[in-house]
């Protein structure tokens, strides 16, 4: 592929389709990349422009541009930018996914990542990623990494954490939860953060619209429900526990247990997992083997005490036998939301380039219009 060097991150081994969008009166080109051998479209925008020889002299200044944007001179094999550059990089950034990777930076992710935490790892990589803005926060933050101006810059919100679920204040999970149901953001829970406030309130959420369904119609407006299990943090379950989320008839109405966001059994002995991807057509499996491991990870055993998931995408097994929906999407609301299993600290589970695929594959999915 002839590509001229304004923006050299085309990949030689995938097809270019020049893209046209409008932006104050000039035409902007843009790259959207076609996968070649599966013929699998790359979601979203991806920011820059990259031109092949064949169709760079189309890009021209149009009518109502301004004097002062500047020109663009066409020479040889090069495109030359002047002050139009300016109008050029803003209209890459509103195309951008933005990502937010909320991480509890425990110390002992040293363990596994070295000089960096498990957040900054993943944030390293989706950067390199065209078309995708990432930062990370904290616990330490202003407003505990989630403060209003902040998530109103982020499309998708990734999450990690371990011992510190308690910490976050109710306020600030119910801020991210209320967005996602309102379909301005979708999270990405990891691994642990089965009991991060932010996923549980809004598996939760999605129990109790599950159980409403559950009613008759005469009675879903009228009815009176009992919650049971609003704080499930630190409590366990055992194999033979009933499932929850589950509905009961109650004296005045009908009792909801709650989702538990745990599961029976978990072992942290480095075993590899071996992983199989369910649907492979999914844009979140996009990329990825049918069958592939992680070297070393922390089993966990089902079942999963959540609301039924409108979409398992990936599967793990163990040697010794036990297996755990590790793949999970469901819509809440009008928003989205993902959880990964994989993830434990001490173990480099996200330097591995499938996990990692799947951490780009999920933010481009979710963080478009339609899935947010």
């Amino acid at each position: 592929m002839n590509c001229h060097p304004v923006n050299m991150n085309c990949h030689p081994v995938n097809g270019f389709r020049p893209a046209v969008r409008e932006k104050s009166g000039v035409r902007l080109m843009e790259r959207e990349f076609f996968d070649l051998p599966t013929g699998v479209r790359s979601p979203g925008w991806h920011g820059g422009l990259c031109l092949p020889a064949a169709v760079h002299k189309s890009i021209a200044r149009l009518p109502g541009a301004g004097q002062g944007a500047g020109l663009i001179a066409l020479h040889m094999n090069r495109i030359f930018l002047f002050p139009l550059a300016i109008l050029f990089t803003a209209s890459a950034s509103a195309a951008d996914i933005r990502v937010l990777i909320w991480d509890e930076q425990q110390p002992q992710q040293k363990a596994g990542y070295g000089d960096k935490f498990l957040g900054e790892t993943i944030a390293a990589h989706l950067a390199k990623q065209p078309g995708i803005v990432v930062k990370t926060t904290n616990l330490e933050a202003p407003e505990q990494g989630v403060e209003e101006a902040v998530l109103d810059a982020t499309d998708v919100i990734v999450w990690w954490g371990h011992v510190k679920h308690a910490q976050l204040t109710n306020a600030n999970a119910e801020r991210v939860a209320k967005r996602v149901r309102e379909g301005r953001l979708s999270l990405v829970a990891l691994h642990s953060a089965h009991w991060a406030k932010p996923f549980v309130r809004l598996m939760q959420d999605r129990a109790k619209a599950d159980a409403l369904l559950q009613l008759p119609e005469a009675e879903r407006a009228t009815a009176k429900w009992e919650f049971v299990n609003e704080a499930p943090f630190g409590k366990g379950v055992k194999a033979d526990a009933k499932l929850t989320p589950f509905v009961e008839k109650a004296d005045a109405g009908y009792r909801l247990t709650l989702p538990a966001c745990v599961f029976p059994a978990w072992r942290a002995d480095a075993a590899p997992s071996h992983v199989t991807t369910l649907l492979p057509a999914h844009p979140i499996a996009a990329g990825l083997p049918v069958k592939w491991d992680i070297a070393q990870t922390e089993m966990y055993s089902e079942p999963f005490h959540v609301p039924p998931p409108d979409e398992v995408v990936f599967e793990e097994r163990w040697d010794k036998g036990e297996r755990f929906r590790s793949g999970c999407v469901w819509k809440v609301g009008n928003g989205r939301v993902f959880y990964f299993r994989p993830g434990h600290e001490t173990y480099g589970v996200y330097q591995q380039a499938e996990p990692l695929r799947v951490m780009t594959n999920a933010v481009r999915w979710l963080g478009t219009p339609a899935q947010k």
